[in-house]
């Protein structure tokens, strides 16, 4: 906050920052000239953080100080000597974006000083999009953040803040499609009645062995027509062998 030294009624809003000189003191506590119109009071409660027993303590008669107004009345300007809080509860609301410096790291968060009673505190989870294990990896004691207010429980004096919230998501990387040799995109194979159907059944021919024994039993005068039935594909070895050793019994050996 900057100091005004001679502000006008106008801009006496609260938590105005003015310098005075105390033109008199009191059991109760200290008038001070601010330069306006009405005098400036400043109450035994409001000189100091901590508890005053007497007012000559922390302030005396001709001394320059600076204070903040607290609230404007009629008859006088009421003043504190304490610092005011940049944000009181009241004013802070979900949504809102605030501004601070990371103060402490614990596993689970970081805390945030935003000038509020309290620190806001960071959970891990809202430090960044994806995955971040320790706070430490992304952030640390003393970085300047902005962050986006989440949640504010009056009661309970905490405030839940958020930097992911502020940055825009990464997309899912997807990789592209792979093409084919020709240049476009590959497809799945599909099986067509084509490609499955079976080649068309040859009908199985005669082996020469067969042909043989066929003219044998021809020449030998066999009354049965022996005939041989078509087979699926062909004749096995053993049934050759078998054949050719039934051959040389039936053969006619001359004479």
């Amino acid at each position: 906050m900057e100091t005004i030294h001679n502000a006008p009624e106008a801009v006496l809003e609260p938590k105005t920052k003015l310098t005075g000189k105390v033109i008199k003191t009191t059991l109760a506590g200290a008038i001070v000239d601010v330069g306006q119109p009405l005098p400036g009071v400043v109450h035994i409660s409001q000189l100091s953080k901590e508890a005053v027993n007497k007012v000559e303590d922390v302030v005396r008669e001709g001394q320059t100080v600076e204070v903040w107004v607290r609230r404007a009345r009629k008859d006088r300007i009421e003043l504190t000597m304490i610092e005011p809080l940049a944000l009181e509860w009241k004013e802070i609301e979900p949504d809102m974006v605030v501004k601070g410096k990371v103060v402490r790291l614990e596993p689970y968060g970081a805390f945030v000083e935003i000038g509020a009673e309290r620190p806001g505190m960071i959970h891990v989870s809202e430090l960044a999009h994806g995955y971040v294990k320790t706070p430490s990896e992304v952030i640390k004691e003393g970085d300047e953040v902005e962050a986006k207010v989440l949640d504010v429980n009056r009661k309970k004096k905490q405030i839940k803040l958020s930097i992911k919230a502020l940055e825009p998501e990464i997309e899912e990387y997807k990789p592209a499609k792979k093409e084919n040799r020709k240049g476009g995109k590959s497809t799945p194979r599909k099986e067509t009645a084509e490609a499955v159907e079976p080649e068309e059944t040859k009908e199985p021919e005669l082996t020469a062995m067969q042909i043989a024994w066929q003219e044998a039993l021809n020449r030998s005068g066999d009354s049965k027509d022996f005939k041989f039935r078509k087979t699926k594909v062909g004749v096995s070895r053993e049934q050759e062998d078998i054949l050719n050793r039934t051959l040389e019994k039936r053969l006619p050996t001359g004479g």
